[in-house]
């Protein structure tokens, strides 16, 4: 089948302007690339919808040992506007590991009209997206008696030690999240 010259020329146009645009939008890219001023934190807030938020607001606090700050209240509209949630409002608690204006937080929720769907949480590979959170301790001999008192066994058989000498314990948040303990065991 023999093509049409035009119907090559515009072939040719059209590959051309589109790795004019791949490159023009990679210099795009390199322009707008953030850097390390650029922030006015260090630290990285995430949000995670519960099932029962004062139930995980409990596993939090107690087991893993943060502190819960003032939350605040998601109008509605503000969650439509912003494309956060289908016009429900819906309360956020705040969980923190510290004090001080650059101390990752912890913000939970539920929604009572519309709950969600849980994801596969059988393996960190199971479910795509955000899946696991490490938190660093003191003392991870503590913190797995604190986890196991407040009844999350840890997933793999005692606390498994990393190349660095730390040791780690994976567990469960009450609707099955990954928490990661990451930290030395005290010297007696």
């Amino acid at each position: 089948m023999k093509l049409h010259p035009s119907f090559k020329a515009l072939t040719c146009a059209l590959v051309l302007g589109v790795g004019l645009f791949a490159l023009t939008g990679a210099k795009e890219k390199q322009k707008v690339a953030s850097k390390p001023g650029d922030f006015t934190s260090t630290t990285i807030d995430f949000g995670i919808v519960c099932s029962d938020v004062e139930r995980s607001v409990d596993f939090y606090t107690q087991a893993v040992g943060m502190t819960e700050l003032d939350g605040f209240d998601v109008p509605a509209e503000m969650g439509q506007s912003v494309g956060l949630a289908d016009n429900q409002p819906f309360r956020v608690h705040v969980l923190v590991l510290g004090k001080g204006d650059n101390v990752t937080k912890l913000k939970l929720m539920d929604f009572k009209k519309a709950p969600g769907k849980k994801a596969n949480q059988d393996f960190i590979h199971s479910t795509l997206g955000m899946r696991y959170t490490t938190i660093a301790v003191k003392d991870i001999t503590i913190a797995n008696m604190r986890m196991i008192a407040y009844g999350s066994m840890p997933l793999s058989k005692g606390l498994q030690e990393i190349p660095d000498g730390r040791f780690l314990g994976v567990y469960r948040d009450p609707d099955g999240n990954f928490v990661e303990l990451v930290g030395p065991k005290a010297k007696k």
